[in-house]
């Protein structure tokens, strides 16, 4: 839908093919944690206003039992906020009345395959291909043979925790031996996306909720006293993208092309850029799908995907580990970023805007 209408407003016209319900696309559960560049970007395509999202103006990043800890605030940099957190169910509604208002072609139910076009007057109903200047596949993920794959073992655990005092808009990146622990706020509450190896997640699901929040005050620690929590959801955490993201008149962007762990909140974000710049390179084009385009897309990208997945992979592998040595080495890595301004305005400006730091 972010693709349908930046296309729009690059004077290109283009349809949205959506395998579910369109109903069912609004029912998404997850929380985004949005950066301040895709609110730029969400503004432009007139969806952000009416929103009701959560100011991240701090973020703290710490190990538990190890010395060291960065801030990143939005004051340093002149930013009201580093970035917004929304329910995905918000943005999705703001998108899909945006959509309506535009005249974009919405149709439900329909599943567009990645094969060459087919003989046009082919039914639009079920697994179709499309006989398009360019399809871009924006949803899904990256199927198996197409890139590369990697299972992190984990299971990211979402919901929502009442504290005991308030959390002053600050979010918490908290790196454990057993696995990063998010917290993002959410109007009075936190967001927590809690990182659980596959072994015991069944043991983790089956907690009741004294039990849970005990577990996640374990992991947390005592900055903040947790009281309640809503019902939980598991989601598998993978490492999985296409090297090259375009092919004969075919494009893949946001999940399709990468899929990357949660910890840093990267991967809508990213996916955000991947549409800003499509956009860009399309509506420029005579023919948007010829091949010069497509690969000036793709090399334009390629600085932006490669940090962003190589930075969240090295997160997860830099911080996996609680043995001693290691633990005082990212202790004074932690303690360096937070002591060097330029250091830290380096790392947060390329989490809010990517490799080039747009804008």
């Amino acid at each position: 839908m972010a693709l349908a209408l930046a296309l729009k407003l690059h004077g290109v016209t283009a349809e949205i093919f959506e395998a579910r319900e369109r109903a069912a696309v609004r029912r998404d559960p997850r929380v985004l944690a949005l950066s301040d560049g895709a609110r730029q970007i969400l503004d432009w395509l007139g969806v952000w206003s009416g929103l009701a999202a959560t100011a991240i103006e701090t973020i703290h990043i710490s190990q538990r039992g190890g010395f060291g800890r960065t801030l990143l605030r939005a004051a340093e940099l002149d930013l009201k906020a580093l970035g917004w957190v929304l329910p995905a169910s918000d943005l999705i509604a703001a998108l899909d009345a945006a959509v309506s208002a535009a005249g974009i072609v919405y149709r439900e139910n329909t599943r567009v395959g990645a094969a060459p076009p087919c003989v046009p007057g082919t039914p639009l109903r079920g697994q179709v291909t499309a006989n398009f200047a360019l399809t871009a596949f924006a949803e899904g993920m990256v199927e198996p043979g197409a890139g590369t794959l990697r299972d992190y073992g984990q299971h990211a655990v979402l919901c929502n925790v009442s504290i005991a005092e308030p959390h002053r808009n600050v979010a918490w990146e908290r790196f454990t031996g057993e696995g990063p622990v998010a917290l993002l706020p959410l109007g009075e509450l936190y967001s927590v996306v809690l990182t659980c190896d596959d072994r015991i997640l069944d043991e983790v699901k089956a907690l009741d909720d004294a039990a849970f929040l005990a577990l996640l005050q374990q992991r947390f620690g005592t900055r903040h006293r947790f009281t309640a929590a809503t019902p939980r959801v598991a989601y598998p955490l993978g490492l999985r993208y296409r090297p090259d993201p375009v092919g004969e008149r075919q494009v893949w962007l946001g999940n399709a092309a990468q899929t990357l762990h949660p910890v840093a909140g990267q991967g809508f974000n990213l996916a955000l850029r991947d549409i800003w710049e499509l956009a860009q390179q399309v509506g420029a084009a005579t023919d948007p799908g010829a091949p010069e385009v497509l690969a000036d897309y793709a090399r334009g990208r390629r600085a932006d995907r490669r940090g962003a997945i190589g930075f969240t992979d090295l997160l997860i592998d830099g911080f996996a580990s609680d043995f001693a040595p290691l633990k005082h080495v990212r202790g004074a890595g932690l303690l360096a970023l937070d002591l060097l301004p330029p250091l830290r305005a380096f790392v947060a400006k390329r989490m809010i805007y990517g490799a080039r730091a747009w804008p």
